[in-house]
């Protein structure tokens, strides 16, 4: 895996709004011969390099920049790992439904595992040898 999908297309919707708004990149940026996954390749390496597991958006976006703008940068290899991607994602009124719906079917069958569970529990029994047996009037 070169990175996450997600990843990939917050780079791929960074770039392509950067190219609406800015005449000059949008010239390198159709013009490049670079993928996208070239883009995240060299992200990646370069990440790799700094020996730092976080970073702005800012600074992951011009590296994005970067790569366009210089077409005879070194991409690297493609690295093997996994990208954490921190975006804010609305849900629908529908998926908020189903999420709450999934959520207290979850918190029900929780409960009635315990519960069963509880149940479950063998019970001590007194044995008949440690109790001592009842007199009536009639053994005396």
């Amino acid at each position: 895996m070169k990175g996450t999908a997600q990843f990939k297309e917050t780079i791929k919707n960074y770039l392509d709004n950067r190219a609406k708004e800015d005449e000059l990149f949008r010239a390198k940026y159709e013009t490049t011969t670079r993928t996208i996954d070239d883009v995240v390749t060299y992200i990646l390496n370069e990440v790799k390099q700094s020996g730092c597991c976080g970073f702005a958006d800012e600074e992951i976006f011009s590296m994005a920049v970067h790569v366009i703008d210089e077409p005879t940068l070194e991409i690297g290899k493609p690295l093997q790992c996994g990208v954490v991607v921190n975006r804010h994602i609305e849900l629908t009124e529908e998926e908020k439904a189903e999420q709450r719906k999934a959520a207290l079917q979850r918190y029900q069958d929780e409960e009635l595992r315990k519960i069963q569970q509880r149940n479950s529990r063998p019970k001590t029994v007194k044995s008949q040898a440690t109790k001592q047996p009842e007199l009536s009037l009639f053994d005396f």
